[in-house]
């Protein structure tokens, strides 16, 4: 049995969890969320706990074990506490900003590029840091909006400017093979 989709996901106080058949509705502090499940899996609410329960052995059916717990057990916590993802702008002259609840980008194009946020996620800026902040209540949500901000300007290998997540690191590369040597 999975070691991971056997275990209880704990529902906290004030969450409220709602299991449809294989629609489930999360619902707390910070937002609501709502996911079908496969009908391989089956999800039952008992005692303030989610179980997740397989039929059989099968491999498509063990891959869908843990992976069920795990995004419900991510789907709790966003709501309740919400997810965070931190990304770092190096460079000279590169910078994040707000505008209102937009973000700016000044990494080196001509004009500063302008990111929109979806409904359920904001962003945060700290000059001094040189970090932006993406937060939110849906973990696919916020990391797919960090990894569109890095797309801007993935951090490259020779001077490693760029937009890079916090604690990332970067394969520096020499420069040319000949500089300085005869």
């Amino acid at each position: 049995m999975s070691r991971i989709g056997r275990l209880p996901v704990d529902i906290p106080s004030g969450v409220q969890v709602d299991v449809n058949g294989f629609d489930v509705r999360v619902k707390g502090p910070k937002g609501e969320l709502m996911r079908s499940f496969s009908r391989l899996i089956g999800i039952k609410m008992e005692n303030n706990q989610l179980n997740i329960t397989r039929n059989s052995e099968e491999p498509a059916e063990r891959a869908l074990h843990g992976t069920t717990r795990a995004v419900l057990a991510n789907m709790i916590h966003g709501v309740s506490k919400g997810f965070e993802v931190v990304l770092e702008v190096e460079g000279v002259g590169y910078r994040a900003e707000m505008d209102g609840k937009n973000l700016a980008l000044h990494v080196g194009y001509s004009h500063p590029v302008k990111m929109e946020p979806p409904t359920g996620v904001s962003f945060e800026t700290d000059a001094k840091t040189r970090q932006i902040k993406v937060l939110g209540f849906d973990k696919e949500l916020v990391g797919q909006i960090a990894a569109n901000i890095r797309k801007v300007r993935p951090p490259e290998p020779y001077h490693g400017k760029g937009i890079r997540y916090q604690g990332e690191k970067i394969r520096r590369k020499a420069g040319k093979a000949g500089k300085g040597a005869k």
